[in-house]
């Protein structure tokens, strides 16, 4: 097999053997071969002798996407929990001052389990955000079969979509594996699902597919609902953007669902983009590098399982 070297470590490296001298340099680098994700080196090279060079690469990766989770985090958090707090807070007054009113006191009182329930819903999707962007999703990563990711996210969303008579429809293709994490790629899957049901009419279809070409495996989650004006297309996997809620069967939402499909996705070393047309549906399409068979038999072997018993 051969190996693919980045350029810029090329050009480095070819640098110091023209210089003769040692040589350092701050590298982004794309992640893999789909999608803008990358990879933050601090990459020193000196010669040895005349024909080599050693290379020596510190992975700051890890450091600059904690210091973007600390900012984001601040900076996004106050500003999307001032409004279920404040609502949590104006209706624990209400319930006081109509403690004599049974009517008033149910009404107001569901009103806060509403309220509480979005503030649950954006608490725990923020930290799973950050949580995503804070770590490195192929660190404890191996072969996943994609059929089955697919198979989970759609069983997941199978009660919502029964009640608006939405019909789920899944490809299946066994030979599809790429190399990750399982329940972040679940995630994934699931969040577009859900997201495709929430805006498609009663009565209609969502279908999921799954095509392999040119090294990668594609997951299309397609819907037939009224599509995504032009102007919010690039939108979309913004962090709590929130597309117009009139095309929405539910309103409330935390604006984080395809922020974490973007985040999983590019923790993958791969992409996702969307195709829509108004009046006639949207399709969210997720690419993933395909996993290298070698790679796959190797993880699969029988002497690459821990034993039973085995502390792993």
């Amino acid at each position: 097999n051969q190996t693919l070297v980045h350029p810029e470590l090329v050009a480095l490296v070819d640098r110091v053997r023209a210089a003769g001298e040692a040589a350092g340099e701050e590298l982004e680098l794309p992640r893999g071969p789909f999608g803008d994700a990358s990879v933050h080196l601090l990459v020193r090279a000196a010669p040895l002798g005349t024909r080599y060079v050693l290379v020596i690469a510190d992975d700051r990766t890890e450091a600059h996407r904690l210091e973007e989770v600390r900012r984001d985090f601040v900076a996004n958090i106050s500003h999307e929990l001032k409004t279920p707090i404040g609502a949590v807070g104006l209706l624990a007054e209400a319930l006081e001052s109509a403690a004599d009113e049974p009517d008033e006191v149910r009404r107001f009182a569901h009103r806060l389990t509403i309220e509480a329930e979005r503030l649950r819903s954006l608490t725990n999707e923020i930290i799973e955000l950050s949580r995503l962007q804070a770590a490195d999703a192929l660190e404890d990563a191996g072969p996943v079969r994609v059929d089955e990711v697919v198979a989970r996210a759609v069983d997941a969303n199978r009660v919502a979509a029964e009640a608006h008579r939405i019909a789920l429809v899944a490809q299946s293709d066994p030979e599809a594996v790429v190399w990750g994490n399982e329940a972040m790629l679940v995630t994934a899957v699931h969040n577009l699902v859900a997201n495709a049901i929430q805006f498609s009419p009663d009565g209609s279809r969502v279908g999921v597919g799954i095509m392999r070409r040119d090294a990668a495996v594609e997951i299309a989650v397609a819907d037939q609902g009224v599509g995504i004006p032009e102007s919010e297309r690039d939108r979309v996997f913004e962090r709590f953007f929130r597309i117009d809620s009139a095309r929405s069967r539910q309103t409330g939402g935390t604006g984080l669902g395809l922020a974490i499909v973007k985040h999983v996705v590019q923790n993958h070393g791969g992409q996702v983009r969307v195709w829509s047309q108004q009046g006639r549906g949207s399709t969210f399409t997720i690419r993933l590098p395909e996993a290298d068979p070698a790679a796959v038999a190797a993880a699969s072997a029988p002497s690459a399982r821990p034993k039973r018993g085995a502390k792993k």
